[in-house]
Order: C-alpha cells, then sequence, then structure tokens
C-alpha cells in the first residue's frame, strides 16, 4: 500500500505574494557529485504524468517563484540536512536523469497547490526506491514563500520518501499531545526534529524518538535513511579519530584553515598543528550555517584541546552557541585539536551531525621574551579562586581579568594590581563561567593568558542516589526546575518539571546502563549521571 503523507501548514499566513518571479535559469548546485544517489530540487515548474498522483489526469506545477538567492539559501540548508549521507542534493536535472531509476527523488518546489489542497507539501512514504518518478511536492505560495519553512518542509517530506513517518510528542502518560513534534528552547540551540515541525526553531535534526503510531513506536531516522532499501549509507570518514592519524594543519602566515564533516554520532575528527612561536592562539570553530547565529545549522561544535603528549588542556563547548572558540597563549609545539558533535540542554546528541569550518590564527610574542603566562582557577565552596604565574622580561602596566558565561564574548571582570597574581570572588550570576587574564606590558604590548573554565555547584537539585536498582529516581530541589533524562545515545525517556522538596521520576524501559539526567532553569544547566543496575 503506498501511504501519502503531508505537513500540514500551520503557519498563521498574513498575506501572500501577488507576484511570480520569472527567472531565465535557476543556479545549479551539487552537494556531493560523486554520489549515486539523488535528491533533484526542481524550482522551475514540471509536468507531472504517468505516476500515482495522477488520478485525475497530468499536473502542470508552476515555477517555484523564488529568486536566485532564495533558491541558494533553499539548497544550502537541505544539502546540509543531508550532508551526513552518501547522497548528492541538487538543483541539476541532468543529475537526476542519471541516477540509478530506485536511488532518486524529484522534489517539486511550485505555486501550484490547487490540485492539492492546503498543506506546506505532500509525498509517497518508501517512494524514493520505487523506480517510477514518483515525485514529492512543496508548496511556497502555501509557505508564504519564507525560505525557511520552504527548506523544513522540502528536507520533511524527501524524508518521507526515504520511508520516515512524523515525529510526535506524547506526554508522560504516554498521550499524544501532537503528531508533529514542535521541539522545545529557544535561540541559537532551539531544538526540534525534521520529521516534527522545524518551522520555528533554529537547530533542527534527525531524530530517534516516538513516531506518530504510539509512544512505544520509536523511529531511529539515521538507521531508515540509510538502511539497505534506501541504499545510501553515510559518507565515508574524512578525517581520522586517532592522533597518530591525526590531518595535518599547516600554518601559513601564521594562518591556517580546514573543513570537514562530522558523519555520524561517534565521529571524531583529530588534526595536529606545530605552533612556530610562543604566543596567542586563536581557534574559531564554525558549523556550516547560512547567516547569523549559525542560522541553518545541524551541528554543536565541541572542540578540545591536547598538547604533544596528547595530554587533555582544555574543553571548548559554550553552552548556549553551536559554534565554538580557542584564546588561549600557548607554547611553540605541537598540539591536538578534536572537533566532534555534541547535544545541549534542549536537543540530544544523537543527530548533531554536519560540515564545519576551523580557522586559526597564531600571534607570536615576538617583542617580549614572555615566558610565561598561565592561569589557574578552582571553585572553592562557593567561590571561584583564580590565581596565575607572569615570567617575562618586561614589567606589568595594566592586568585585567576578564569573564565568559557563553564560551565566546569576555567582558572585564575586575581591574587587578599590576603586583597581585590571585583574585577571589563570589559570583552571583555566573556559577559557571570562563575566564582568561589581559595583561599589557611596559613595552606596550598585551597578551591574554590561557583560558579557564570553573563549574560552580549552587544549589539544585541533586540525585539522592546515582545508582538505582528499580526505574525510579529520586531528586531533592530546592525549588521549581526543569529536568530530562535521556539513553546514552540522547534518546529522551523522560521529561519535567521538579517541585521543592523530594520528587520521585518514574522511567519506563529503563534496562541496566549508563543514563543521564539533565536539570536547568532560566541561567543554568547541569548534567548527572544515573547507573541503573
Amino acid at each position: 500500500m503506498k501511504t501519502r503523507i503531508r505537513i500540514r501548514t500551520i503557519i498563521t499566513m498574513l498575506s501572500f505574494a501577488s507576484t511570480v518571479m520569472i527567472k531565465a535559469q535557476d543556479p545549479l548546485f551539487n552537494s556531493y557529485p560523486s554520489a549515486q544517489a539523488v535528491i533533484f530540487l526542481d524550482f522551475d515548474g514540471h509536468t507531472v504524468n504517468g505516476t500515482s498522483w495522477n488520478y485525475n489526469g497530468p499536473i502542470v506545477c508552476g515555477t517555484s517563484g523564488l529568486d536566485n538567492s532564495q533558491i541558494t539559501e533553499i539548497f544550502n540548508r537541505v544539502a546540509e540536512d543531508y550532508r551526513p549521507f552518501n547522497i548528492n542534493v541538487t538543483t541539476d536535472s541532468t543529475k537526476y536523469l542519471a541516477a540509478p531509476a530506485n536511488k532518486r527523488m524529484r522534489v517539486i518546489l511550485t505555486v501550484s497547490s490547487s490540485w492539492y489542497g492546503s498543506a506546506g507539501g505532500v509525498a509517497f512514504v518508501n517512494s524514493f526506491t520505487w523506480g517510477d518518478n514518483n515525485p514529492c511536492f512543496v508548496f511556497s505560495q502555501l509557505l508564504n514563500y519564507n525560505v525557511k519553512f520552504i527548506s523544513e518542509a522540502t528536507s520533511h517530506e524527501t524524508g518521507h520518501t526515504l520511508g520516515l513517518y512524523h515525529q510526535a510528542s506524547y506526554d508522560t502518560s504516554c498521550v499524544k499531545l501532537s503528531d508533529y513534534h514542535a521541539g522545545q528552547g529557544s535561540g541559537e540551540i532551539g531544538w526540534a526534529p525534521i520529521m516534527g515541525v522545524g518551522y520555528y526553531q533554529n537547530f533542527t535534526l534527525w531524530n530517534n524518538g516516538p513516531n506518530t503510531y504510539g509512544c512505544t513506536s520509536y523511529q531511529n531516522d539515521l538507521d531508515i535513511i540509510t538502511s539497505a532499501t534506501n541504499g545510501i549509507g553515510f559518507r565515508p570518514d574524512d578525517h581520522a579519530n586517532t592522533f597518530s592519524d591525526a590531518s595535518v594543519a599547516s600554518f601559513y602566515n601564521n594562518q591556517f584553515n580546514l573543513s570537514g564533516v562530522v558523519e555520524r554520532n561517534t565521529d571524531q575528527d583529530v588534526f595536529t598543528f606545530a605552533l612556530p612561536a610562543s604566543g596567542r592562539f586563536q581557534l574559531d570553530a564554525v558549523p556550516y550555517n547560512v547567516g547569523t547565529g549559525n542560522a541553518g545549522s545541524d551541528l554543536d561544535m565541541q572542540v578540545t584541546l591536547y598538547n604533544a603528549s596528547q595530554t587533555f588542556l582544555n574543553v571548548f563547548n559554550p553552552g548556549t552557541l553551536l559554534s565554538s572558540v580557542i584564546d588561549t597563549t600557548l607554547n611553540a609545539g605541537v598540539y591536538y585539536v578534536k572537533v566532534e558533535g555534541k547535544g545541549n540542554m534542549y536537543a540530544p546528541a544523537y543527530a548533531s551531525l554536519g560540515s564545519y569550518s576551523l580557522q586559526a590564527q597564531a600571534t607570536p610574542a615576538t617583542t617580549l621574551a614572555l615566558n610565561k603566562l598561565e592561569l589557574r582557577g578552582n571553585l572553592n565552596g562557593d567561590k571561584h579562586e583564580l590565581s596565575w604565574i607572569i615570567d617575562a622580561t618586561e614589567a606589568v602596566t595594566n592586568q585585567r581579568l576578564e569573564i565568559s558565561t557563553d564560551g565566546r564574548n569576555f567582558q572585564s571582570l575586575a581591574q587587578i594590581s599590576n603586583n597581585d597574581r590571585s583574585y577571589i570572588y563570589r559570583p552571583y550570576n555566573a556559577p559557571t563561567a570562563e575566564y582568561r587574564l589581559n595583561v599589557t606590558f611596559s613595552n606596550g604590548h598585551q597578551y591574554y593568558s590561557n583560558v579557564v573554565a570553573i563549574n560552580g555547584d549552587l544549589p539544585g537539585p541533586k540525585l539522592t542516589a546515582t545508582i538505582v536498582h528499580s526505574n525510579k529516581v529520586t531528586v531533592t530541589s530546592p525549588g521549581n526546575y526543569n529536568y530530562l533524562v535521556t539513553d546514552i545515545n540522547g534518546k529522551i525517556l523522560n521529561k519535567g518539571k521538579l517541585a521543592s522538596g523530594i520528587n520521585t521520576i518514574n522511567i519506563v524501559n529503563m534496562a541496566a546502563g549508563m543514563y543521564l539526567i539533565h536539570f536547568s532553569d532560566d541561567s543554568r544547566q547541569w548534567t548527572d549521571k544515573i547507573i541503573r543496575q
């Protein structure tokens, strides 16, 4: 039986564009030209004949009504959703026609929807492998020509053709809340499943969660897309995950630029570089995006820095951003950087996948004999204690301690006397923070220390026991907090709100193993481990 699924148009549309734009030719793009399998984004109109859609004669589809800049962004967003897979997203019809008949899909993006009705798009489930040129549709005018909405609908409808049903949402009593999981959170890391409704969240990903057929009917999107039925699979790994086989980053004019793809949730890309001289090292690790706030990104990046002996130095993963930044002082020598995808307070790590770039800048300490500028930090009760070593030939004329609570933007915390080498304080709104020292010397040169992170432990929810022997977990809480229980792969098992006092959380289908419980309020987030025996 052929199952047809549409994505509802659940957008309040105040007005429609009244003019259909006419273009000479759509731009030609390919995301992975060497792949056999093809997703063809057809923007320039098409007449559909001889398919399962033609129960009432030919379907004449007009163009998408989009200009080239809009087409480019839609292509880039959809291509990034399918980046981990061995499949070519293209706007070139010749690529579609040359692909095997049972490994291709035409997605018609069109203003013509009256033949079907009110929907953002429609597709036959599993039709990618039928081999009979059945397309799927995305209705651009009904989506108000909104590039974000059209992109989400395109990836969603194509997902149906690859065998995916809707990711639904249920409450803790297994009562369905919606056929379309709308996700959670806000801002750059606000998350939703692609196969739910991703119109209103930035970070939209494939998911492993209950589909519309029941709260225990879990749909593993990645496994289905890469199944033998579809014959696609993941892309080959582009960078090794070991120190011995690390990809080499070479400096040119004190810079290097690299790129890669995190193809699987087990993928770790390791790079090595030789810092030619002691000084400041900056690295911007940025997931692919189509605009500010990492719009359209599918990868929440974590970067870890190691020295030549492969000893851990620091991890960089700002909680409210998808990108990461290293800004520290290093001695000359060999270092390693490990890149991987992670989850956050809203999104599981399950499908934090996609492409990224690394841009590094080295600023040698050429005019100052700076032997050491090292910052250290630790937590003492509810106080943050910081101390540092400065070993230089020039005198210190100014030193300022700087703080970051988002992992990217630093601001002044305290002006320190030139002779002091420590600072202790009790943070008010930043129980978890990163610090660096900004030092100016008598020759006028300015340097930054390494960055240190201090994770606070202000009063909050706590497990009464981390090892449990049943499906019940007990938490003591000083107030109202959110909680989220996941397995080690990021699959959500339970979520809700804690009240002040003792809370008992029931977690169904909790087999022996390790689980994570995430706590959060309006300004903080932290995670504890649960061991089920």
